[in-house]
């Protein structure tokens, strides 16, 4: 009898035994499900191969830095629920149609709220449907129309190259004269800029002398356009692709005895070109997008050291506006009490830039516009006795 009752209490422990570990394998399953739920995707669609590989690597990186320093620090709190974010990034190799496609795809598969693309082609083709999908568009041009389109979920990252134009003017006709030649590039983005500048220098009181936009994607010889614009004496060259076409641009108007300046699109980086001419000397006169390595404010110096610890490398401009823009997403997320609303997001992007600190916003973003584009104070970079020295845009008159 006495053996028929131990018989009974071993079973019932055994029967526990089982039901409290169905319990805590249960209960482990809903925590990995309550983990999925607190990780919010973020997308990505740039080129990843390629001849713009290293440009969308630049990009993608600011977005992994800011990532990796949030989720490090224990993610961030929405509505009293913790969370961390995923970067999720596929390979559109700069084509508009593809970026398009890894957009639907960012959307439909990994339910993004937002997707950030480093080329206007590929943002322009986004803005067609991301609306209708329903997630913001992050998206890394300074092309001014991109946000005057009435599209209320685009986020235009870096400030309208507009901002750069009077300032741009206003350094080269005071140093080397009124004369301007054109001899920027001939896609869309350089276009774009030329339609703003040209007539610009004109209401300024310059003069246009020679127009001869070049291939800066296909060509490596510039010598026969460099030649014809520099036939009719000019001052100053406008310049502008990609940072490696500029600089051979560049050394070719020096090769052929071109003694006066250079204004430079945003597109191509002074830091990068000198590294293409063998030297800051060759762009003296030049005037462009201050490179970040050379920012002194707040911020930023903190950032290139930070950079430089984790990847042995300088950091571009492009990856500081990334890392920025993550930090502000998350602070937008925070204050609207949601991470899967992109419209209550959007609405808080200005307030959530104008609350970080220094060292998580070292673009200096200050807000956003009624339209989504980002405003900053804008600097520029000078190259003078070999140097490049920093000069607030608003010093030379917007």
């Amino acid at each position: 009898m006495k053996e028929e009752q131990e018989e009974r209490k071993q079973m019932a422990l055994w029967k526990h035994l089982v039901h409290t570990a169905g319990a805590v394998t249960l209960a482990a399953g809903f925590a990995s499900v309550a983990s999925a739920q607190e990780t919010v995707n973020i997308g990505y669609t740039g080129p990843l191969s390629g001849g713009a590989a290293l440009y969308g690597k630049n990009t993608l990186v600011g977005l992994e830095m800011a990532a990796k320093e949030i989720n490090d620090a224990g993610g961030f709190e929405v509505a009293g629920k913790k969370y961390k974010f995923n970067i999720v990034a596929l390979d559109d190799k700069y084509s508009p149609s593809e970026a398009a496609v890894n957009a639907k795809r960012l959307k439909a598969q990994n339910n993004t709220p937002m997707v950030f693309t480093p080329h206007s082609g590929g943002a322009f083709a986004i803005q067609a449907f991301n609306e209708q999908d329903n997630f913001i568009l992050g998206a890394y041009t300074s092309v001014p129309n991109m946000t005057e389109r009435g599209n209320k979920l685009t986020l235009r990252i870096p400030p309208s190259f507009a901002g750069y134009v009077q300032p741009f003017i206003n350094v080269q006709m005071k140093t080397f004269g009124k004369k301007l030649a054109m001899a920027g590039g001939d896609h869309d983005y350089a276009k774009a800029w030329a339609q703003l500048f040209g007539p610009a220098w004109t209401k300024a009181g310059g003069q246009i002398v020679a127009e001869n936009p070049m291939s800066y994607n296909k060509d490596t010889d510039f010598y026969s356009g460099v030649s014809r614009v520099l036939a009719a004496n000019p001052d100053v060259l406008f310049i502008g692709g990609a940072s490696e076409p500029t600089a051979l641009v560049a050394k070719q108007a020096r090769e052929l005895g071109f003694k006066g300046g250079f204004a430079v699109m945003d597109q191509a980086k002074l830091d990068e070109m000198a590294a293409v001419t063998g030297s800051m000397e060759m762009l003296e006169g030049a005037v462009g997008v201050l490179p970040l390595i050379y920012d002194k404010r707040p911020g930023a110096e903190g950032f290139i050291a930070k950079f430089k610890k984790l990847y042995d490398r300088n950091p571009g401009t492009e990856a500081s506006y990334h890392y920025s823009t993550l930090n502000a997403v998350a602070e937008a997320m925070k204050l609207a009490g949601t991470v899967s609303d992109p419209k209550a997001i959007h609405a808080k992007l200005s307030e959530a830039y104008g609350k970080l600190p220094p060292e998580k916003n070292p673009a200096r973003i200050t807000s956003v516009d009624e339209r989504g584009g980002t405003n900053a104070n804008i600097v520029v970079g000078v190259v003078k006795n070999g140097k490049v020295e920093t000069v607030e845009a608003a010093s030379l008159g917007q």
